[in-house]
């Protein structure tokens, strides 16, 4: 077992004290979901920092408002996740090296929805989404060596990938088991991909980046939200602002303190210790670091999409 890894940085911390001192320029990311919530002091950090950043979003007035915003050398791009055309067109609009990509736009809790392939919605977006972009990508990301970040929760708790029924089609829909499954399955995904593109010189790491409130709880019923919170505080969760929020993912995006490091999970920039059984709010469950389920959810995924 590898030394867990530890930071100066905590829960408190913010993006821009992670990346002070660093210097991006000349280094060019990828931030989907760039247009709300910790999307956006993602980016902020990155551009600070002197990177080039294109916003990857669905409502591209919105990430074109939020790019005035920041300022600096932020562009927008269209990207649909839970379309497999939409992320093609953008693996295909793109040239020249990418060294850090930043998987964080998600959907949580969504009422039942599928695609038009019959995805369940929430496993389309945060997982099948992400992994056609990420492995369309991976050409510009090995051109010079590259950090992938991906955006996990603590809700990869609530469920591992169920591989007999991904879809809810023979098992009652429930949003938050979706949701979980999604979250462990974007787990996996760095776990697996990082054991595949090492040599590559890219390293993968997924992450918990804390409560926020945010438009992911859009789908949500406030009064279910306000209980599940309770229940949550009495627990020791704490609400994170934004900034707070974006913080493990800009250190695992940016720092020399993680060179070299992936195919692990982070929570309140360290390492997340394995999860004891005993809460839902912190820790990492063995399933979503299980390297035998991550090489089975790639290959599912790969014909899923039909590779």
């Amino acid at each position: 077992m590898s030394e867990r890894i530890t930071t100066p940085f905590d829960a408190e911390s913010t993006a821009a004290q992670v990346v002070a001192g660093i210097d991006l320029t000349g280094r060019r990311a990828v931030v989907t979901g760039g247009s709300s919530g910790i999307g956006v002091e993602t980016a902020r950090a990155l551009a600070s920092a002197g990177a080039e950043v294109t916003l990857a979003v669905r409502d591209t007035a919105a990430g074109q408002r939020v790019a005035d915003g920041i300022g600096g050398k932020v562009r927008v791009a269209p990207l649909d996740l839970a379309d497999q055309a939409s992320a093609a067109a953008f693996v295909a609009a793109w040239e020249g090296p990418l060294h850090v990509l930043v998987d964080n736009a998600g959907v949580m809790a969504s009422p039942e929805t599928r695609t038009p392939e019959g995805w369940e919605l929430q496993f389309a977006t945060n997982h099948l989404g992400h992994f056609a972009l990420t492995t369309g990508l991976h050409r510009f990301l090995a051109v010079e060596g590259a950090r992938v970040v991906v955006v996990s929760s603590s809700a990869h708790l609530m469920s591992p990938v169920v591989f007999d029924d991904i879809h809810f089609t023979e098992r009652p829909y429930d949003p938050w088991a979706a949701y979980g499954q999604s979250k462990t399955a974007n787990v996996l995904f760095a776990v697996e991909a990082n054991k595949r593109w090492a040599a590559d010189g890219i390293t993968v790491n997924a992450l918990m980046p804390g409560g926020i409130r945010t438009n992911l709880q859009r789908h949500v019923d406030p009064q279910a939200m306000q209980e599940l919170m309770g229940r949550a505080m009495d627990e020791g969760f704490r609400l994170k602002t934004p900034e707070q929020g974006a913080a493990t993912s800009v250190l695992l995006a940016t720092s020399p303190l993680l060179e070299g490091v992936g195919g692990r999970y982070f929570e309140d920039c360290a390492e997340a210790l394995p999860n004891d059984g005993t809460n839902v709010i912190s820790g990492v469950a063995g399933y979503a670091l299980d390297p035998e389920a991550a090489s089975r959810l790639w290959q599912v995924t790969e014909r899923t999409l039909g590779r």
